[in-house]
């Protein structure tokens, strides 16, 4: 089973890094294949809602999101990351979503209203990194999140949520990398028990 984590902070080697690092930890040691996007080191442009994609589900823009697109579709479970920004994602990762419209698009040709209803596409999970505890502090991103997932026909699976505010604090909390890593394995776990791959 192929699982796919999204790097979004801009920060190489942050707590989100290594948040994500050991949930796809967790996923490998559940029998996963994983591979990686950083968002970071993509050159994207926004979204131009010129329309292209309402006939075809193909984005006419073309740049570094081509080669993301077929990771998006084949993945069976998809880890997102993103440290928190003004209570919400980073704007790195807001920019991949927004192109993600023609994968919108794209479902909206293939799906009939009825079985859009439905997520038989995998799963999808959120993980961020917050500097302080507040009310609400990822509220909105689940919000974008379980869109996202929603037009990769995905299901929202749930979210790992820790604070640690200087790059590398999460190091010095290991039971939240433990609970990274159990998270990963879990999830994959969860997802291989309904085609079969588990009794």
């Amino acid at each position: 089973m192929k699982v796919l984590g999204i790097y979004g902070s801009p920060r190489e080697g942050g707590n989100t890094d290594l948040l994500l690092d050991s949930v796809l930890d967790g996923a490998a040691s559940a029998g996963a294949m994983s591979s990686r996007i950083y968002v970071r080191e993509m050159n994207i442009s926004g979204c131009i809602e010129c329309g292209g994609c309402d006939q075809t589900g193909v984005c006419v823009v073309r740049d570094d999101m081509q080669d993301a697109y077929d990771e998006l579709i084949e993945a069976r479970v998809i880890f997102l990351a993103s440290p928190v920004f003004f209570y919400s994602m980073t704007g790195q990762v807001k920019l991949f979503i927004d192109r993600c419209q023609a994968l919108w698009s794209r479902r909206r040709i293939e799906k009939t209203a009825d079985k859009r209803r439905s997520r038989d596409g995998g799963a999808g999970y959120l993980i961020m990194a917050a500097a302080a505890a507040g009310d609400n502090l990822f509220a909105g991103s689940e919000v974008t999140a379980r869109y996202f997932f929603a037009t990769l026909d995905k299901s929202y699976g749930g979210g790992l949520f820790v604070t640690a505010e200087e790059k590398g604090d999460i190091l010095k909390k290991p039971e939240e990398l433990k609970r990274a890593f159990e998270f990963g394995r879990d999830a994959t776990l969860r997802e291989l028990r309904p085609q079969g791959g588990l009794t």
